[in-house]
């Protein structure tokens, strides 16, 4: 049996592809080459940790035993972190992510345990010195009173930049600011926000995100309401310079977007349609040509995964499943996810897989066919994996499940991965427990080298 992309450039035996269960290899795992104790970290609830590895050394950032927000550093080869607490204290909000990031010069950004809460800032007074994270009351000064979702990140030539909502769910602008070193001062990356929801709605963004034709791709949905139920409209556009956006066809926008905004839509799902934020991925073709990966509700009303291609100058919509479920979703507060679906990849063959998870049907990686970017079989799963016994709790506390950080930068050793491991509860809508809480999960800094 073959499939032929929609160019008919290539064919792709099956039978090499569809491998029995039984007779794939099994994944080889990650051989643990150091464990380093890092502290105890509080456990009544998932949030964002943070862990970055940058000119020899590790940083990390994490809420305390005592729910304190925590930041540590060590040299590569050292084995225990110089940890400092910093003032802010986690309530139970599993929006309050801590990021971190490195400028130029080697001083350290900190943001987050913010959710619709003034701005939260930390930078280090000397060089990689955690130890002299000192509060910066604001950024430049306004739309910080009700920040969530911070970001750093680079730009197309190497610019520090820093991104978050300004606003609540439902009524929030994005905002993008510009770091000077020189100055150290931060400004606006563009007068107006990147997206405005004009008090109606906000965006929930996915990116900006570098693609293979050197453009920065960006994709979202619109939120009406609190209500994870509200969410609309998948959309999209890109830019060179982060500065200058246009459609998928290379109309130019201007700032800001908004719901209303020509082209930018990829489909019209209405709120209530079974889009919903988190949700909306980007990936691309063997030709370069993006690819918005989303679930919403069927004729029937059960949740199917879409996948939507920009060809000869339209989207064109591609159903990948056909379930007999329905997620449904509703209300405010953070959520456990039955559904999640990764971005489409291109292989070095141009061969086309998804990742995908479901509460009832598994999950795993398929192979689309390039043309109608339906599943045709299911690919082995790719790289190493970690011990089997890692992915198991430790805590015998009901309902204990296992958290990873996987660290950004590079530490220059071939070969070697680093992440954080702990032990939280599940989301409970970002509301308190009642009742007896789990002790304090251990957090531990594992060095994994390649087998």
């Amino acid at each position: 049996m073959t499939v032929r992309d929609a160019k008919g450039a290539w064919v792709v035996l099956l039978a090499a592809i569809l491998v029995a269960p039984a007779a794939r290899a099994a994944r080889p795992e990650y051989h643990v080459e150091r464990v380093i104790e890092v502290a105890r970290a509080w456990a009544g609830h998932p949030v964002g940790f943070d862990l970055l590895t940058r000119a020899g050394r590790q940083f990390v950032a994490f809420y305390d035993a005592d729910r304190r927000m925590t930041v540590g550093a060590r040299r590569l080869g050292e084995d225990a972190f110089r940890l400092v607490r910093l003032p802010e204290r986690i309530g139970w909000d599993s929006h309050n992510t801590i990021r971190m990031a490195v400028d130029d010069a080697g001083f350290l950004h900190l943001s987050g345990n913010m959710h619709c809460v003034p701005l939260k800032y930390f930078r280090t007074a000397k060089p990689y010195d955690v130890a002299t994270f000192e509060r910066i009351e604001s950024m430049v000064g306004r739309e910080e009173r009700r920040v969530t979702y911070p970001h750093f990140f680079r730009g197309p030539k190497g610019e520090f930049l820093f991104t978050y909502r300004d606003g609540g769910s439902g009524r929030g602008n994005q905002i993008y600011n510009v770091y000077d070193p020189a100055t150290q001062a931060w400004s606006r990356l563009f007068d107006e926000p990147l997206t405005d929801g004009r008090g109606r709605m906000n965006a929930y963004l996915h990116g900006p995100v570098k693609g293979p034709d050197g453009r920065f791709h960006l994709v979202w949905v619109w939120r009406d309401t609190p209500d994870c139920a509200t969410n609309h409209d998948p959309s999209y556009a890109r830019s060179r310079d982060l500065r200058h956006w246009e459609t998928a066809g290379g109309k130019p926008v201007a700032l800001s977007m908004t719901v209303e905004t020509p082209g930018l839509i990829v489909d019209p799902v209405p709120p209530g349609g079974g889009v919903i934020n988190g949700n909306v991925t980007l990936g691309f073709d063997a030709a370069d040509r993006p690819i918005v990966s989303y679930h919403k509700f069927d004729s029937d009303g059960k949740t199917q995964i879409y996948n939507a291609r920009f060809e000869d100058g339209r989207w064109v919509i591609h159903r990948a499943t056909d379930w007999d479920y329905r997620w449904a979703f509703g209300g405010g507060g953070s959520i456990e996810f039955e559904i999640r679906v990764g971005g489409v990849r291109a292989g070095p063959d141009g061969r086309l897989t998804q990742s995908y998870r479901h509460a009832t049907h598994g999950s795993g990686t398929w192979v689309l066919d390039p043309a109608t970017l339906k599943p045709v079989g299911r690919a082995p799963s790719q790289g190493p994996r970690v011990p089997k016994a890692l992915g198991r709790p430790e805590s015998d506390f009901p309902g204990m499940g296992v958290r990873w950080r996987w660290s950004r930068g590079e530490s220059g050793e071939t070969g070697v991965r680093y992440a954080l491991r702990w032990e939280t509860l599940g989301r409970n809508r970002d509301r308190p427990r009642k009742g007896a809480l789990p002790e304090p999960s251990a957090l531990r800094l594992y060095e994994f080298r390649l087998p």
